[in-house]
């Protein structure tokens, strides 16, 4: 008697809760913590974020989404990436004279930390990938080094920053 008071009270809660963050966590939403400094100004070290890996998928991926993402083996890491999608498939990516231009138009990106140094293209997106680039352009790794993004390689959109409190914000366009 006393057993299923305990299994009824703690242990089937218990495992219900658990099971539920699991699928949650993984094919839902989480929680992703930022360890470098490649997408200042937008996100710093230690920056918490929510990551949906669910609702995005409908809507699609648009310019300027800030994605979580398992890099190319180019890369030469297996930790995940976070980046801006700069390029849809189809787009044609160049950087001049420390400017991004998509299909030959200018684009206005105010949430950059510089000018980015170098040049870049022109360059076509192929089918089912993007071109992702740091928002710190000068200092990230991201498709200039090693190439386009493959769609199946996309684990989430960045949506919230959580924390610090003191920074709370959408992610969003």
């Amino acid at each position: 008697m006393k057993s299923k008071k305990i299994f009824r009270d703690w242990i089937l809660p218990l495992a219900i809760a658990a099971l539920l963050a699991l699928t949650i966590r993984t094919f839902v939403a989480e929680a992703r913590y930022i360890n470098s400094e490649s997408m200042l100004p937008t996100l710093e070290v230690n920056d918490r974020v929510f990551v949906d890996k669910l609702f995005y998928k409908k809507d699609g991926l648009k310019r300027q989404d800030v994605i979580i993402f398992s890099p190319p083996l180019e890369a030469l890491t297996h930790d995940d990436y976070i980046k801006r999608v700069v390029g849809l498939p189809g787009d044609e990516i160049w950087i001049h004279d420390g400017f991004l231009f998509i299909n030959g138009d200018l684009s206005e990106e105010g949430y950059i930390k510089e000018a980015p140094a170098g040049e870049y293209g022109p360059i076509t997106v192929p089918e089912m990938e993007v071109f992702v680039l740091g928002d710190n352009r000068n200092n990230s790794s991201d498709s200039r080094s090693w190439g386009f993004v493959p769609m199946e390689n996309i684990k989430g959109k960045a949506i919230l920053r959580f924390y610090p409190f003191t920074r709370v914000g959408d992610l969003s366009h």
